[in-house]
């Protein structure tokens, strides 16, 4: 491929920005990256206060690229941004909640297959014998689980910032704001017959040509092109408990906790912000509307400075009841702030790193599903290869943009037994289902009203 392709990235996450910066590293020198806000965008997934990272994984792959990254992680380049620490994974053996056991098995077998080291954990009170910090007693007597040293968190927003500037200081471009507001894709008929995007359109009317496009818009991203159910956004809950600094010290040591049979999960605490922060890895809400003509779902698309203060009801209980289980004390106090994550998320759980199948110029990363964020030092030289066309067969078949889909109910792929077997296992919790009436209006009025609040300043 040409060095001086013009490249436009839209989407300032972080498959579009380590992208970006993989290309301008080898050699690539027209590049442009699009986004409604400068990077951390603040609705973005890419954008928190902490992310897992882990190379646990019931899927070979993944753990393979989890443990690349980890050691990066753990460099001075993301000194930073990352927080060494353990991750402990609980489930349910028996009774209406057992889940998770499977994930357990397949992911202790991959690590002995990698020769990396894992601790068992035979029962609650080897849990708490192990990590004082937790005053309850998650799951119970049909607890099982394990934990892994070799983990941690990411300071998301800081880890983005850094990769940002790491971009600009490569020569990358940026356009945001309504500049880079892309509202659609523009594009025309070869003579040839093959049908090529020839610019992007944003939101104030501009229009942005390119050679190629690279679309990397997360949850946004079956709004903008046809997709044929190989994809679906959906919205997880997330809560922030606010601690005295006091508490900030005597909860330091607690670890990254995973309950595989509801989905909860937890975060030492977040010195800076004061904040612990309590999330679900589920199968969440999704938000229909009509666009590119399909009902899909996708988030709020107007530019707005923080995440709505908003999660269902259901959802507020299945977080408290989650912390109840760790740090009841704690959970008696109820959550500072609440908010949506959104994933963009494919059947299989595996990623999309592929050209479009209508449209010849157009590569498409996306499909992160909850768990992307952890590969940002090495998903580029990934994503970077795919689109040269260079990447290994076997990462080019996992990867790849799926059609088969396309005359498959959305409600088959992406609900019930065939989303719970979907990736490798480690999420929990109720059916996914579509927002009521009332939560979908209270979510677009906050989003509205914080929009237009970004809009006066």
């Amino acid at each position: 491929m040409d060095k001086s392709t013009r490249i436009i990235i839209i989407g300032a996450g972080v498959f579009g920005l380590s992208t970006a910066l993989d290309l301008a590293t080898t050699g690539f020198t027209n590049i442009t990256v699009l986004d409604r806000c400068m990077p951390p965008v603040p609705d973005g997934s890419s954008n928190d206060i902490s992310r897992v990272i882990r190379f646990d994984y019931g899927d070979k792959v993944y753990a393979q690229l989890g443990k690349e990254a980890y050691d990066l992680w753990n460099t001075p380049a993301y000194a930073d941004s990352f927080h060494q620490g353990p991750c402990v994974w609980t489930s349910q053996k028996k009774g209406g909640l057992a889940g998770g056991s499977d994930f357990i098995r397949r992911t202790k077998n991959i690590l002995d297959d990698l020769g990396l080291e894992w601790h068992d954990l035979p029962h609650v009170d080897a849990l708490k014998q192990r990590f004082p910090a937790v005053a309850g007693r998650p799951i119970g007597e049909e607890f099982e689980g394990f934990y892994n040293n070799a983990a941690g968190w990411a300071d998301a927003g800081v880890a983005i910032a850094g990769l940002r500037d790491r971009c600009i200081e490569a020569g990358v471009s940026f356009v945001t704001g309504p500049h880079g507001h892309v509202s659609y894709l523009e594009h025309g008929k070869e003579d040839s017959g093959e049908i090529k995007i020839t610019a992007a359109r944003t939101l104030d009317g501009g229009r942005i040509p390119g050679d190629k496009f690279i679309l990397a818009t997360g949850a946004w991203t079956a709004s903008l092109i046809p997709s044929w159910n190989s994809m679906v956004a959906t919205a997880q809950i997330v809560g922030f408990v606010r601690l005295t600094p006091s508490e900030v010290q005597a909860l330091k040591d607690l670890p990254i906790i995973f309950n595989l049979s509801t989905g909860f999960f937890s975060f030492p605490p977040h010195e800076k912000s004061g904040y612990l922060k309590v999330a679900c890895h589920s199968f969440g809400y999704t938000l229909s509307s009509e666009s590119v003509n399909k009902s899909v779902s996708a988030p709020p698309s107007r530019a707005i400075p923080a995440r709505a203060n908003f999660i269902p009801q259901e959802g507020m209980e299945r977080l408290s009841a989650g912390l109840r289980e760790i740090l009841p004390e704690i959970a008696e106090r109820g959550f500072e702030k609440t908010c949506l994550c959104w994933y963009n998320e494919t059947p299989t759980g595996d990623f999309i790193f592929d050209f479009h199948p209508e449209y010849q110029n157009l590569f498409v990363a996306t499909g992160g599903t909850g768990h992307a964020f952890k590969f940002l030092p090495v998903i580029g030289k990934y994503i970077g290869s795919a689109f040269q066309r260079t990447l290994s067969p076997e990462l080019t078949a996992k990867w790849k943009f799926h059609t088969e889909y396309r005359d498959q109910p959305r409600e088959k792929l992406f609900t019930g037994s065939n989303s719970r077997n979907g990736g490798d296992g480690s999420r929990g919790g109720p059916d996914r289902r579509e927002f009521s009436a009332q939560e979908r209006d209270r979510l677009l009025g906050l989003t509205d009203a914080l929009a237009t609040r970004r809009a006066r300043i």
